[in-house]
């Protein structure tokens, strides 16, 4: 696949403008695109910067991170700190994030989404208030592994990091959880499959597949 080198701003740029004019197969009145990548290759970033470029085009958008709907510790860590197949299945909330985020933004929903219900570091409910999504409002995802899950996105943006810089980018303490997202390449194949590719092995250079 050719990638052609791109700064960060105008990749955000141009994704905004791509977004501007894309409509919900399903016929819901919110667009819902997924900023996928392993925590080192950053996503959220990128999806933080295309929520600016649409607010400065005048169209909401709402940014949501999948890592603020993990299961609670006493679930997720049911089988040790360290275990893969708990982290590549069973971390995230994938119920409350249809019960949340996707559900209220189906046809004929209200489109009042949660923007995080669990915090990781406290291990308690967020709290967190409701957020009422406007009609042609964006919902702009981020996280791990999205792209499994069969999460009714209709545009797919994949952070890719080679093998190695994803070894070398990932804090040594997390290293347990890389053969998750070999796992998630062979299972998923996330390069191939999503909308827009991004590389960033330099995080100063990404490149994309325009």
């Amino acid at each position: 696949m050719r990638l052609e080198a791109i700064t960060w701003d105008r990749l955000a740029e141009l994704l905004a403008e791509r977004l501007l004019s894309l409509k919900p197969a399903d016929g819901s009145p919110w667009p819902r695109v997924a900023f996928d990548g392993a925590p080192a290759a950053r996503p959220g970033d990128l999806a933080e910067r295309v929520a600016e470029a649409l607010r400065v085009r005048g169209r909401p958008s709402l940014v949501v991170g999948a890592e603020g709907f993990l299961r609670p510790a006493s679930l997720r860590l049911e089988h040790g700190r360290r275990d893969v197949e708990s982290y590549y299945s069973g971390w995230f909330d994938t119920a409350a994030l249809w019960r949340e985020v996707f559900g209220p933004l189906e046809p004929g929903a209200d489109g009042r989404v949660l923007p995080d219900l669990w915090d990781p570091d406290t291990d308690r409910a967020t709290r967190s208030a409701y957020v009422q999504l406007p009609p042609d409002g964006l919902l702009l995802m981020h996280g791990p592994l999205l792209l499994r899950h069969w999460f009714p996105f209709d545009l797919t943006v994949h952070v890719l990091l080679s093998p190695g810089a994803l070894r070398r980018r990932t804090p040594e303490a997390d290293h347990w959880t890389l053969p998750a997202f070999e796992r998630y390449e062979d299972e998923t194949d996330p390069a191939s499959t999503a909308d827009v590719l991004v590389r960033a092995d330099d995080p100063r250079h990404p490149a994309w597949n325009g």
